[in-house]
């Protein structure tokens, strides 16, 4: 399975056979990327707009791998900007919201400065905290918002994250972080 219907519709041009999320019992494992992570394990995905269904499938799987470059690591989130989609109806009411709670939101556009659109039909703001000192409590609000569908914070998601540099692989794992 993928997370984006591009990949899909690429890979099925490629002759790669696509198995639906729903006719799968469970993942066993699912590698991937991710924008930025802190060192308890938790990230910030998707620049790329599909953390939604990243998320998903995350969710629906035994373990969740991350490779990541070394410059991707802080010791807190929110140097990335987080993605947030939101539904359009009413968005402007949303980023006015965020703007009085100081979260710096900006509406994601294309090439020809519309909204940039999910694979879902929804719009993504990026709010550019440059550092997030409670993840979960943000995580919370957010989770509370009925004109939100989903947000970029992966807490307590991943399982090990792979990090290499020009010199080194290192690994993070949750079993460490729970000696």
């Amino acid at each position: 399975m993928t997370t984006s219907f591009k990949t899909a519709q690429r890979a099925e041009e490629l002759g790669i056979h696509i198995q639906d999320i729903d006719d799968s019992p469970m993942i066993d494992i699912t590698v991937d990327g991710a924008d930025e992570v802190d060192k308890s394990l938790n990230g910030i995905k998707e620049g790329g707009a599909a953390f939604l269904m990243e998320k998903i499938v995350a969710k629906n799987s035994k373990r969740v791998v991350w490779i990541v470059d070394s410059e991707k690591v802080h010791e807190k989130l929110g140097q990335f900007p987080l993605p947030v989609e939101v539904v359009p109806f009413g968005s402007g009411k949303l980023i006015e919201e965020f703007e009085k709670n100081h979260l710096y939101p900006k509406l994601r556009l294309d090439s020809h400065n519309k909204p940039v659109i999910t694979d879902m039909g929804h719009y993504i703001v990026d709010l550019s905290l440059k550092s997030i000192d409670q993840p979960f409590e943000l995580g919370k609000y957010l989770d509370g918002r009925v004109d939100l569908v989903e947000h970029g914070l992966f807490l307590d998601i991943a399982d090990e994250i792979i990090i290499g540099d020009c010199k080194q692989v290192y690994f993070l794992t949750r079993s460490e972080l729970q000696k």
